[in-house]
């Protein structure tokens, strides 16, 4: 009941199509059902009729038996083939106490006609018998339908399977109830919208009989996972048929059938902790596998979907402990793939290309315990680099040489590659960076490999922070600086350094007496120069915003990126993340001064002093006219002031 007015009831039908869902103001689905638009209606609620003149339904119709509620309700045909029995109308209309599941006209005229045929051939027997089971020898109302549970038909005691899903929809066998608790005087009637038929094989008995599992068989044979399936519980099986094995490269599946722990986890992959009938689907969810996977169950129109595919060719077979759907896709997961299918699924099919040119391709589909470490696509947008010896070098320390997992990364800890590089790894507030690179997606780890994706190519480091500048021409002045200032032993020696390095082109631009004044102060200089080297490794991957790096000198370096252009105190960088052995380097071009060498600071600290005497002064001239040995003291602070 969804609006003011008593006993009036909504209805969401989906536009184009006789679907009806009758829902509470809860369950309204955002107006849409597998991505179809729906219209609300309001009909009297059940038991209730209008009254002229007056608001709602508030007239309450008196109850009637089972037999004839089935007529109020809209399943005149369940009526009319109950006629034809001889036994089953005397006792709907009888003392006791019942529930009729049951079945719309709609239900009843979608039978096939093989189908139908067999029922009314034989009125007394198989009629009967469907009929009820369609029945239950008590009253059972929609709020004691629980999820999972169980209920004893009339036909035999034959169970049915009752499921009440979070969003309000219930099914009995994967029948949808269309409209709950029609009370009538010997019972109750809900309004279904299919015939339900007797459930008595378990899935893996299913998938015994159908011919299109026969790969599907000899997978769950070879995996041992036929006591699960024929074991209690309430599962869902997305079962795929022979041609879905089709569809996969024969090396792939003979890989995978030939690896136990692969074939486990691909089957798992296709097995829902928990039953699900496609008429509960109204919108996209996540269900977990017992791989430990998730999988978008969704819809689209009358199709269901998994990750927004509509692979389900079949659906809604019903087993004792659970349901089945038959897909012709396979779902791999990344469990059971090499690292070359996890990397060509990936957005790093252009680090792929280049190990195969490299020839390192079979590190990707053989055995090894590995993590690839992949640049992004978008790391070559500019193009590719060729490929000779440094390069296969290069691509062969993208190689780790163990599976690893993101999350058991720590800071300061090194990874030995192919290449025989030693690789170390960063851990900021928001990043996770292995040498000038960091990751930039979640990992993917497949049957014997991790991947890790990440933002750039790594560049290992080849020498000490001394090494590196003496290395490039660009730093000839500051070398000469730092051997003057007597600091070469700190940059050769190991440590974790992050050295802003000005430029020769820095130095050049410098007034002459400043620059010369400045190299004949060995003092000064070092000061300067330890102003410039950070007392932590900080790649530009892990800035963020914006860092305060504490520098050798003393003051902090503010450090901030923008738009990946990166700033130190507010100066542009050059070049960043040069790696070195015992930190990383950044090419600027111009000199910072510490802050107490800056004018804006030496004004405010000279503003500062000057507050401070006159804060005195005063203090001092209230004094002095009450004391005169105070005198001679306020006349010094005068002359101070002056100054």
């Amino acid at each position: 009941m969804c609006i003011g007015s008593p006993n009036v009831c909504a209805v969401q039908k989906v536009i184009g199509t006789n679907k009806k869902y009758f829902t509470n103001c809860k369950q309204w689905y955002q107006r849409k059902i597998c991505g179809k638009s729906t219209v609300i209606s309001y009909e009297c609620c059940p038991g209730y009729e209008k009254v002229p003149g007056e608001k709602g339904c508030p007239a309450a119709l008196p109850l009637s038996n089972l037999y004839e509620t089935l007529g109020v309700v809209g399943s005149t045909t369940t009526q009319l083939y109950t006629d034809r029995t001889e036994k089953l109308r005397p006792e709907m209309e009888g003392p006791g106490s019942f529930t009729i599941f049951a079945p719309s006209n709609e239900a009843w005229a979608s039978l096939p006609a093989e189908v139908l045929d067999s029922l009314v051939s034989n009125v007394n027997i198989e009629l009967l018998n469907a009929l009820r089971y369609h029945m239950v020898d008590r009253r059972v109302l929609t709020d004691e339908l629980k999820h999972g549970m169980s209920l004893t038909s009339m036909y035999q005691n034959s169970n049915i399977q009752i499921h009440h899903y979070p969003n309000g929809i219930v099914t009995v066998n994967c029948a949808r109830l269309l409209k709950a608790d029609h009370h009538a005087t010997n019972g109750v009637v809900h309004l279904i919208d299919k015939v339900i038929s007797t459930i008595t094989n378990n899935i893996q008995q299913i998938i015994e009989i159908e011919d299109t599992f026969e790969t599907l068989r000899a997978a769950v044979a070879a995996s041992g996972l036929n006591t699960v399936l024929e074991g209690d519980g309430q599962f869902t099986l997305l079962a795929p048929t022979n041609e879905a094995f089709e569809k996969i490269p024969a090396e792939t599946l003979n890989r995978i059938l030939g690896d136990p722990e692969a074939l486990r986890d691909l089957l798992n992959n296709h097995i829902l902790k928990s039953a699900m009938c496609a008429e509960a689907i109204v919108a996209g969810l996540s269900m977990e596998t017992l791989e430990g996977t998730t999988l978008e169950v969704g819809c689209s129109g009358d199709m269901l979907t998994i990750n927004g595919k509509a692979i389900i060719s079949n659906k809604d077979i019903l087993a004792t402990n659970g349901v089945i759907h038959f897909i012709d896709e396979l779902l791999i997961p990344d469990s059971a793939k090499t690292l070359f299918e996890l990397a060509s699924e990936s957005d790093v099919s252009t680090a792929v290309d280049l190990l195969r040119q490299a020839g390192l391709s079979t590190h990707l589909s053989g055995n090894e315990r590995l993590t690839l470490l992949a640049p992004l696509n978008s790391v070559f947008k500019d193009g590719t680099p060729r490929i000779d010896a440094q390069m296969k070098n290069l691509l062969m320390n993208h190689i780790v040489k163990d599976q690893l997992a993101s999350k058991y990364l720590y800071h300061g800890q090194t990874l030995d590659t192919l290449g025989g590089k030693k690789l170390r790894v960063f851990v900021y507030r928001n990043s996770l960076c292995i040498e000038n690179s960091c990751i930039a997606a979640h990992d993917k780890r497949g049957r014997y490999g991790t991947l890790f994706t990440i933002d750039r190519m790594l560049t290992p480091p080849m020498g000490t922070v001394m090494d590196v500048l003496k290395g490039d021409n660009r730093f000839s002045m500051l070398v000469a600086a730092i051997q003057s200032a007597g600091l070469t032993e700190t940059l050769n020696r190991e440590g974790v350094y992050t050295v802003f390095a000005p430029t020769n082109e820095a130095f050049q631009a410098m007034p002459p007496e400043e620059l010369n004044k400045l190299l004949g102060n060995a003092k000064e200089l070092a000061s300067i120069l330890k102003y410039h080297i950070g007392d932590e490794i900080l790649v530009s991957g892990g800035i963020g915003a914006l860092v305060r790096l504490k520098s050798l000198q003393g003051d902090k370096l503010e450090v901030s990126s923008k738009n990946n252009i990166v700033n130190v105190n507010k100066e542009p960088v050059a070049e960043t993340d040069i790696m070195a052995t015992n930190g990383v380097v950044y090419a600027i071009t111009s000199i910072l001064q510490p802050p107490a060498n800056r004018p804006q600071e030496r004004g405010d600290e000279l503003a500062d002093s000057a507050l401070e005497i006159f804060k005195q002064a005063s203090a001092f001239s209230r004094a002095a006219q009450k004391s005169v040995r105070l005198a001679p003291v306020y006349q010094r602070l005068l002359e101070r002031m002056k100054h």
